[in-house]
């Protein structure tokens, strides 16, 4: 049975936003093996928007941001959305009974699934669906914006501490 992993970057003030911090070399490179190794990704519709970047190679890429993006492309995606007719290659709507389709999927593929998104995470924590979380705690203040919990949570227990690269710190928690 697969886990179903949250991770995002996040300030030190709680908030993701991929535009106001980015990861170094090393936590790149990090998120390129953790991406190769997954079983696949769950995103909302948002998420999943921004992350499309990763399917038309781009000339100015870096041999890291091509490495990322055939890792990316490799792995399915399944995609919660109520506005999406379709989706891009190697991709899947999933629609009807959001908590039934990813216990489905949990039960039908092995490793980690993760999930990407806010929002989304929070409802499928609400559900119970999500077995751990990982916050790449990066050293910058943002101020404001989307928070990477959406609401409270079940109280959780710190499992792991890892620094990763020069500037970040993964979290992980798991439901306790």
């Amino acid at each position: 049975m697969a886990r179903l992993v949250y991770g995002l970057n996040v300030s030190l003030d709680g908030y993701v936003d991929h535009d106001a911090f980015a990861p170094d070399p090393a936590l790149f490179h990090h998120f390129i093996e953790q991406t190769r190794s997954v079983t696949g990704s769950v995103y909302g519709r948002r998420m999943y928007e921004i992350m499309r970047y990763w399917d038309d190679d781009q000339p100015e890429w870096s041999e890291a941001e091509r490495a990322y993006a055939e890792a990316w492309r490799s792995h399915p995606k399944w995609v919660v959305s109520r506005t999406l007719t379709s989706v891009g290659p190697n991709a899947t709507l999933l629609g009807g009974d959001l908590e039934a389709a990813i216990r489905g999927l949990k039960s039908a593929h092995d490793g980690e699934i993760e999930v990407g998104g806010p929002q989304l995470a929070g409802g499928l924590t609400d559900l119970g669906l999500v077995d751990a979380y990982r916050l790449y705690v990066h050293p910058v203040v943002v101020g404001g914006g989307k928070p990477f919990f959406t609401g409270p949570r079940p109280p959780l227990h710190l499992a792991a501490v890892d620094r990763i690269g020069d500037e970040a710190v993964r979290l992980t928690y798991v439901p306790a």
